[in-house]
């Protein structure tokens, strides 16, 4: 029988409480959480050692633990360096009204119906409210990962800032800060930097605002103060969608005028990767080689996602808003109180603020949290020559990851606690794919980092696993389930045979 996104669900829990209830119940089935396996590890002076530490409680922090638990590893900590119910971006820079994403992906309920968003919506509201429902509205997000924290009776400390994480013998030592630390520092055998779409580098500054005082301009995943924005003239560099979200922030809060500065000759429009999203690509994209999974993303990102419909339209419904293509900014200055830009036309543009929509980038050497060896960090540039005309620079500082989301080593014997740290955010998707920061492959991705943990740290203790075998002695059968029976006599039977 086929169903869509639409078809009425039949057996619907009423309230959060009965799906509540049937998360347990689904819980109890699949038999979660299931005992420890893992052996202990202990430090000298008898540290604690922590089997996984996992670095983010966002989205992909919450699932990667889920995952994690649900795969018998509970010697583990999370850490996030926010207030609980503001981790990730979903109530801090992310400013869409909406997600991009369609209203019935599963994200991350990991096969589990009961934690799907629909699952949640529809217990609070009904079956015709939730074929209304167009696209998510970004805040209800935000309040189903806090319910899918609080119903999974995830571990996260709050408040945790992970400043650095070294080696220290075969284990790694994490240095903590912020108003929920315990201890100043915590050992792990593996730390999973489950950090979202900043995690594994910066927010791209362009070298035009060099210069420029920092309170003319802000880049999009800056907090900004969109209420002193009205009566001004703003401009925007990017059509991304934070370019745009942002310029509708300024729009709504009464700016003057919003002026969209764009490169590009024309407006992207298509979202390449959605025309070949399946659980097919997400399994073979590892396995596609270099060439190939270059020649993709390449492609991907000098295309461009475009920005959701929803999203542009709210920018140009308001008359002062206007798209300049074909418009790069080449360099800015200050004339009196307001910034002049210089852009390829040769024609400047005035404003009184500049807002920078222009997204992140991936380089490991910006993070602090691995200074000291993130030049070590085998990067996509130092093993693969595109062909000419698919160089990309950006793409060329992505990390060079193995199949488990690990760092590899430049130069082999150099850094070897490498393998101890898996990129489980955005800076794995030149490797791996989209499977660790974006909402339609994560759970794909959570499985697949979960199961490659747990081969690690059994392997890594093989021998008292073996001694484990050898140890193990309780019995099945207690000797009173048969009765041992003699062999028949032969030869009284050839004798009969003969009679």
């Amino acid at each position: 029988m086929a169903y869509n996104v639409h078809t009425p669900l039949q057996s619907t829990a009423a309230s959060l409480p009965e799906l509540e209830q049937r998360v347990r119940d689904d819980l109890a089935c699949l038999c979660y959480p299931p005992a420890n396996w893992v052996v202990p590890t202990v430090a000298d002076g008898r540290e604690k050692v922590h089997d996984v530490v996992v670095i983010g409680g966002g989205m992909c922090g919450l699932v990667a633990s889920f995952a994690l638990i649900g795969a018998g590893i509970q010697n583990i900590r999370i850490f996030d360096r926010n207030p609980q119910g503001r981790e990730g971006p979903w109530l801090t820079y992310a400013r869409m009204e909406t997600l991009r994403s369609p209203k019935q992906l599963t994200g991350p309920a990991y096969g589990m119906a009961s934690l799907t968003f629909r699952a949640w919506f529809i217990a609070q509201f009904d079956n015709e409210t939730w074929a209304t429902l167009d696209k998510i509205p970004r805040t209800m997000w935000m309040e189903y990962l806090c319910w899918y924290r609080k119903v999974l009776d995830l571990p996260v400390e709050n408040g945790v800032e992970v400043k650095t994480i070294l080696p220290e013998g075969p284990l790694m030592r994490l240095t903590l800060v912020g108003e929920g630390v315990r201890e100043k520092s915590v050992l792990a055998r593996k730390v999973v930097m489950a950090t979202g779409r900043d995690g594994m580098g910066h927010p791209n500054i362009p070298g035009f605002v060099e210069g420029l005082p920092q309170k003319y301009w802000a880049h999009s995943s800056h907090e900004i103060d969109f209420a002193a924005l009205r009566g001004k003239r703003v401009a925007v560099v990017g059509v991304g969608a934070s370019a745009v979200d942002n310029a509708a922030e300024a729009l709504e809060a009464g700016a003057a005028e919003v002026r969209h500065l764009v490169r590009r000759k024309e407006m992207p429009c298509i979202n390449k990767l959605m025309g070949i999203g399946s659980f097919g690509f997400t399994a073979a994209f590892p396995q596609l080689g270099d060439a190939r999974r270059w020649q993709i993303m390449n492609y991907s990102l000098r295309t461009q996602t475009p920005a959701p419909r929803g999203s542009t339209l709210r920018v140009s419904r308001h008359p002062n808003a206007y798209f300049h293509f074909d418009a790069a900014v080449e360099k800015t200055r200050i004339d009196g109180d307001e910034i002049v830009i210089q852009t390829s036309q040769g024609k400047p543009v005035h404003a009184d603020f500049l807002i920078l929509g222009t997204g992140f980038g991936v380089d490991p050497l910006a993070r602090k949290e691995l200074d000291g060896y993130a030049d070590k960090i085998r990067l996509w540039q130092d093993c693969f020559t595109p062909p000419a005309g698919q160089e990309n620079a950006d793409l060329g500082r992505f990390p060079y990851l193995a199949n488990d989301f690990t760092f590899l080593e430049r130069e082999p014997g150099q850094a070897p606690w490498l393998a101890n740290i898996h990129s489980f955010n955005s800076g794995a998707t030149a490797s791996l794919g989209k499977v660790s920061g974006d909402i339609p492959g994560i759970s794909e991705g959570a499985a697949w980092l979960a199961q490659e943990i747990a081969a690690k740290l059994y392997t890594e203790n093989f021998d008292q696993y073996w001694q484990r075998l050898l140890d193990y002695d309780t019995p099945e059968l207690r000797g009173d389930e048969w009765t041992a029976s003699p062999l028949p006599d032969n030869t009284q039977t050839a004798a009969r045979k003969q009679a």
